[in-house]
């Protein structure tokens, strides 16, 4: 469904969706808010009841900011981003952050101007003069946090949607135009008056509405992060998570994590409580934020040890902090499905921490009916359609949007799997992503024998005549000499393919794209790989025949960034392709080897090369890697250190013994200024010693 036609036929099809329930809840904070910060009292709200980052007055309950981000899901949700929606919120780092019209007040200043725009923005609402809301300059740098207070006060006037992104792809889908839209009450404003005006929607209550957009057309990613959470070590915690329905985990050192505006701000926080430690725990801020951050809806699996699921869960609530707990004070709300508890065939590795990403696949197995399943879906042997993994969508999508997409970052970061993971899942084998190694190959073998994908691999010779065509030698000639006849190139020839199969997509993997010299492989070809001049014909300067790109036709490269920037690619060949990042996850090298974490080692390593070198020279995961799981013995961690990760940082460091020091420290002989031999058992002691030290535990 892609346009107004389909919304309002969607409502008159559908009917209203049944949501007394949550307009309940919502009408409760609603009257929450407004008992806690009445209207009339806005003019002399203090600072200290407003803003994030301070401590409220004893016995005034949680700030305003905190109330309508946190604390209020059911009148539709501002969370996640930046404080910034705020417009002024007190730094951790003692700072008060402050919008730009008002940077340079001091705080109680910088309050009072901010407070007396919101006054005259509730004065204009209550005397119904919208326009004026567009000359308040402090609250337009606060757009959802003001649409929120103005639906909260004036439900009568507003809709509970509050993001503009959201707002302008509903108003588009109403049939409305976007064009010269202002803040995000603009929008709400304007989506009101579409809804209001449309005969299908006639009676429907705001959060009726609210509910069947997002239900039916939700702009949000279509694949949300599935998360592996243990619930304390061994599990020590399951029961009374499972009876009190939560998840929780440690780090209370921490404090309220909804007090924290980024991943540096929290990785300070924790590296202040657990010092020590060289870099290495931006990781794990940025999972106590995906914690902190879990949406309902939002799947997760309960684990113990390495090998045993003890539930999966819906999380069913937002994130808190239960500071008159002993301990594991952080708290997420689930409803929990012990029918999945299962012992898993194998161990996995990635599961030692806390926290670890599941793939979909996995999830879908895990939550797979079962042959003994009394269930329609067990007896009839239905299976739940894999969703696809993150990296692998925003692939599909870039390639959607744009025709063909780089894939670019250090060596060994699965650029190229992830290229071939892609090109599965528009071959129509997603089912096989999750598959293991043999089984993947195997897929990927019989898909680059058939006739819609083909792969290649650049380099300075390759030219013109290998990729759209060119005289080359007739090996069947039988006459003296030389004979050149005319041959279709790579491209050409795939680009045929396309063109007689038009309802089918065709792929072509250039792998290191950036070795070859572009501009002439690609030659006039360039232009017609823009998405608006497909199927327009240009006349191939070698056999004078015409020649198109079809519309169906997708391009996938990858480029290691370490041997060559994106900066360096011709102009012409980067605006016709879109960029995506495949950087160094630590989450793949989730597990421990002897006394080493792996992702923290991982992690740490990877900071120190990027404050030396840069971070194109960053390692990629996959040097950790033994068939797709971490490294598990401390003879393969051994090997890959001394064999992989040393001989290219070694290149890297083009033969300087003091940069090659300040990367691995005491790993460095200092006579010799080569990195020290020992022993595999003693190595991962060495590593854990300089990287790791100092590291705030994992819960289980």
């Amino acid at each position: 469904m892609t346009n107004g036609v389909d919304v309002l036929a969607a409502a008159a099809e559908l009917g209203r969706p049944a949501v007394a329930d949550a307009e309940s809840a919502a009408e409760d904070e609603r009257k929450q808010v407004l008992s806690g910060f009445p209207l009339e009292e806005w003019a002399e709200l203090p600072l200290e009841r407003y803003a994030l980052g301070q401590s409220a007055p004893s016995g005034s309950g949680p700030t305003y900011c905190r109330t309508l981000e946190f604390l209020t899901p059911n009148l539709g949700s501002i969370r996640g981003g930046s404080a910034a929606k705020h417009m002024m919120y007190h730094h951790v780092s003692g700072e008060w952050r402050l919008a730009a019209p008002l940077r340079g007040l001091e705080p109680q200043d910088a309050w009072a101007a901010l407070r007396g725009q919101f006054v005259r923005a509730f004065d204009a609402v209550a005397a119904e003069d919208f326009e004026a809301l567009d000359d308040l300059e402090v609250l337009r740098y606060g757009p959802t946090l003001v649409t929120k207070s103005l639906a909260t006060y004036f439900p009568d006037h507003f809709l509970p949607i509050y993001a503009g992104e959201h707002l302008r792809r509903f108003i588009t889908l109403l049939g409305g135009s976007t064009q010269g839209e202002g803040p995000a009450w603009s929008s709400n404003r304007r989506l009101l008056e579409l809804v209001r005006s449309r005969p299908e929607f006639e009676g429907w209550t705001r959060h009726e509405v609210m509910h069947f957009l997002y239900e039916h057309f939700d702009p949000r990613p279509r694949q949300r992060t599935i998360w592996k959470i243990a619930p304390g070590e061994r599990g020590r915690l399951w029961e009374e998570c499972r009876a009190d329905a939560v998840i929780r985990v440690g780090w209370d050192q921490l404090g309220d994590l909804g007090l924290f505006q980024s991943d540096t701000d929290l990785k300070q926080a924790l590296d202040a409580n657990w010092p020590g430690r060289s870099g290495g725990s931006l990781t794990l801020a940025r999972r106590l934020l995906a914690f902190r951050d879990l949406e309902e809806g939002d799947r997760i699996v309960a684990n113990r040890g390495t090998d045993e699921v003890l539930a999966t869960g819906s999380v069913s609530g937002n994130y808190r902090f239960e500071a008159d707990r002993p301990e594991f004070q952080h708290v997420v709300p689930v409803q929990w499905d012990v029918s999945h508890a299962q012992k898993l065939p194998k161990r996995r590795h990635g599961w030692q921490s806390t926290f670890a990403k599941v793939d979909p696949s996995l999830f879908a197995g895990l939550t797979a009916p079962r042959a003994d399943s009394d269930t329609d879906a067990g007896r009839t042997g239905q299976i739940t359609p894999v969703a696809l993994p993150e990296d692998v969508q925003a692939v599909l999508d870039a390639l959607k949007r744009k025709g063909q997409v780089i894939l670019h970052g250090p060596p060994g970061t699965g650029k190229t799997r992830l290229a071939l993971a892609a090109a599965l899942a528009l071959d129509g084998r997603a089912d096989v992503l999750g598959a293991d190694a043999g089984q993947r190959a195997d897929a990927q073998a019989e898909m680059l024998a058939g006739d819609r994908v083909r792969m290649v691999t650049f380099h300075p010779s390759y030219g013109y005549e290998d990729f759209v065509e060119g005289f080359k030698p007739d090996l069947s000639a039988t006459g003296p000499g030389l004979t050149l006849t005319l041959a279709d190139g790579l491209f050409h020839s795939l680009c045929g393919r396309a063109a007689a199969h038009p309802d089918q997509t065709f792929l072509l993997i250039v792998d290191e794209i950036n070795r070859g010299d572009l501009p002439r492989i690609f030659g006039e070809l360039i232009t017609l790989l823009e998405l608006d001049k497909r199927s327009l014909p240009v006349t191939l300067p070698v056999s004078k025949r015409g020649f198109s790109v079809p519309p169906n036709v997708r391009v996938i490269g990858t480029m290691n960034t370490a041997d060559r920037s994106i900066s360096h690619l011709d102009a012409a060949v980067r605006r016709r392709f879109a960029f995506l990042p495949v950087g160094p996850d630590p989450d793949a090298v989730s597990g421990t080897v002897g006394p080493l974490d792996l992702a923290t080692f991982f992690e740490s390593l990877n900071t120190r090369i990027a404050r030396h070198l840069d971070a194109d020279h960053q390692i990629g995961h996959a040097y950790l890697l033994r068939d797709g799981e971490p490294i598990a013995s401390e003879e393969d961690l051994a090997a890959a250190f001394h064999h992989e990760v040393i001989p290219l940082l070694e290149d890297y460091c083009l033969g300087r013994a003091e940069l090659l020091h300040r990367i691995l420290g005491d790993l460095v002989d200092a006579d010799t200024g080569r990195a020290r031999l020992m022993p595999p058992q003693d190595l991962a002691d060495a590593l854990a010693t300089e990287f790791t030290s100092g590291v705030p535990g994992p819960d289980a």
